[in-house]
């Protein structure tokens, strides 16, 4: 079995279902007692926060490729990125170690194609929603991006940063995401990617009039199918 390194605390409450995740998908594989190898390197999230709200995307750059480097040495195999925003960096935290990455986007978009999915709505941070660093990922690969007009994006990205980071659930939030989910199904789109390890939190199957695809699960699986090869 392969030793998977994690990075996380991005936030750290979404950092938790990775560990489980993982240890469920190889507890399933193997059975009686076997669990994952399991590295994680966990960060001080005020620090990444401050320097995004910034713009100091290098110094970012540089704490996420200092935790990698530190994996690496202690024996990770394969590293995650536990945060979709972050995989804005993911290139440059890549490019200084020798052992693969898994980038978050790309494991989403295999499991669509499995599905069959072409047209996609995108919820996260107004970075990942805006910007092409996640979105170019995903139309590379062949699908059509939607995500929220102004107002309901910004609700989106409020959620995250004001409620879920810090461990706290609305119900209020949950069906103004619901909401939201399902403006874009009246656009067109034919599942929903929450796209910000903390949305599952928030958003379960049964909340959303979309298929969900929950990023944190995609991901922790691909790292267990990964390191089960």
């Amino acid at each position: 079995m392969k030793t998977i390194g994690l990075i996380g605390g991005m936030s750290w409450e979404s950092t938790i279902p990775y560990y489980k995740v993982i240890n469920e998908y190889v507890g399933k594989e193997l059975g009686g007692f076997h669990s994952a190898k399991i590295l994680l390197y966990s960060v001080d999230f005020a620090e990444l926060e401050e320097n995004m709200s910034k713009g100091q995307w290098d110094r970012n750059a540089a704490l996420l490729s200092d935790a990698a480097v530190r994996l690496e040495k202690a024996g990770a195999d394969v590293i995650l990125i536990c945060t979709n925003t972050m995989h804005k960096l993911f290139f440059d935290v890549q490019d200084r170690v020798s052992v693969p990455l898994i980038h978050i986007a790309l494991a989403t978009a295999d499991a669509l194609d499995r599905d069959g999915i072409g047209k996609v709505a995108l919820l996260g941070t107004k970075y990942t929603m805006t910007e092409d660093f996640y979105k170019e990922r995903l139309k590379e690969q062949g699908f059509e991006v939607l995500i929220p007009d102004e107002a309901d994006m910004q609700i989106v990205h409020d959620v995250i940063f004001d409620e879920l980071c810090h461990g706290i659930i609305k119900e209020e939030s949950r069906r103004e995401y619901s909401r939201i989910i399902a403006a874009l199904k009246e656009k067109g789109a034919e599942a929903v990617i929450l796209g910000c390890t903390e949305i599952g939190l928030l958003i379960t199957p049964e909340d959303s009039v979309l298929p969900t695809y929950d990023t944190t699960v995609i991901h922790a699986e691909s790292a267990a199918r990964f390191a089960l090869q």
